[in-house]
């Protein structure tokens, strides 16, 4: 590839060179550890895990979404450090990476809510649940986000010339709805899903401490995936609403900051396509052992609620 060292209008040459350097930090090892890792969990869920099941189904999804999304990286580094006009080679890399970006995020939400549906109602579990309806769901969402990645230049036609960088200062609309639809919404969902199943499970911790291990180590894994999915994408969708308050304020001299802002937690963001790979592990290690206990852990709920009569197994819930 040719190309001269970019100088963005809405960043000096130092904060650049900050954002080159920051991009360069992450994504080597993002780059060299995802693709052995996600290439290992893909084969885990795809060969060692022979049932199908809703979760199985969902985690497919995401390592292929989340690998596609290591695919972008190193182009992404070199739009940023080169100006690279906005050709065949930019529009196909932005349809990956706007297609596969917010399907990790939708579907991290579905598997929060496919795992608090099997606990709190596993009677309508069964009829709600199935691994083709989770299919299904996948293959709806996949046909949406490709559907508006390639949209999204015609939506956003406010580019300078180089791939990545925009110039215009107006107010984007569109970005604070895909905020709002594609992660804030999304997080309160994981958020609330994820408090009741930790909720749940340190109920049974309470009433079984000779399995409060087991129990602990579930609830960490709920923990981890959520403390994840906040970390690594709340900075970024946090700065598009900056910019928008910014380009909405007619504030130009913020826009340098902001604009470094963004390319800085979008870097961030993108370091999730690996970090999920340590979820996949760790959840994936834990299953056969708690796949035992996580019943009763049911059972103490429906106990409460006498208009639940049947637990589902921790296959139908998390595997």
């Amino acid at each position: 590839m040719q190309g001269q060292p970019s100088t963005d209008n809405c960043t000096d040459r130092n904060a650049h060179g900050v954002i080159v350097l920051f991009q360069m930090v992450l994504y080597i090892p993002v780059v060299s550890l995802g693709i052995p890792l996600n290439a290992i969990a893909f084969w885990v869920f795809c060969c060692k895990i022979k049932r199908w099941t809703e979760t199985k189904v969902y985690m497919i999804n995401l390592i292929v979404a989340d690998s596609f999304l290591i695919f972008t990286l190193p182009f992404l580094l070199y739009f940023t450090k080169y100006k690279h006009p906005v050709d065949g080679l930019c529009l196909g890399i932005q349809n990956i990476y706007f297609t596969n970006m917010p399907m990790s995020i939708l579907i991290i939400t579905l598997i929060a809510v496919d795992r608090y549906i099997a606990i709190k109602f596993p009677l309508k579990a069964k009829v709600l649940r199935s691994p083709l309806k989770s299919a299904s769901v996948c293959g709806l969402l996949w046909i949406a986000l490709i559907i508006y990645a390639n949209l999204y230049r015609i939506l956003h036609g406010d580019w300078e010339g180089c791939c990545f960088q925009r110039e215009s200062i107006q107010p984007r609309y569109s970005a604070v709805f895909y905020s709002i639809s594609a992660y804030f919404i999304p997080l309160g969902i994981v958020t609330f899903c994820s408090v009741q199943i930790i909720r749940c499970l340190k109920e049974k911790m309470a009433t079984s401490p000779d399995e409060t291990k087991l129990f602990q180590k579930a609830v960490h894994i709920v923990s981890v995936n959520l403390c994840v999915f906040v970390v690594c994408f709340l900075p970024f969708h946090i700065s598009l609403l900056l910019r928008f308050a910014v380009d909405a304020a007619g504030a130009r001299s913020l826009v340098p900051g902001v604009t470094t802002f963004i390319k800085l937690s979008a870097s961030l963001a993108n370091c999730n396509c690996c970090l999920d790979a340590f979820c996949y592990y760790f959840a994936a290690k834990e299953f056969p052992e708690f796949s035992s206990m996580f019943p009763k852990c049911v059972f103490l709920r429906s106990k409460t609620n006498q208009s639940e009569e049947s637990q589902p197994s921790m296959d139908e819930v998390v595997a």
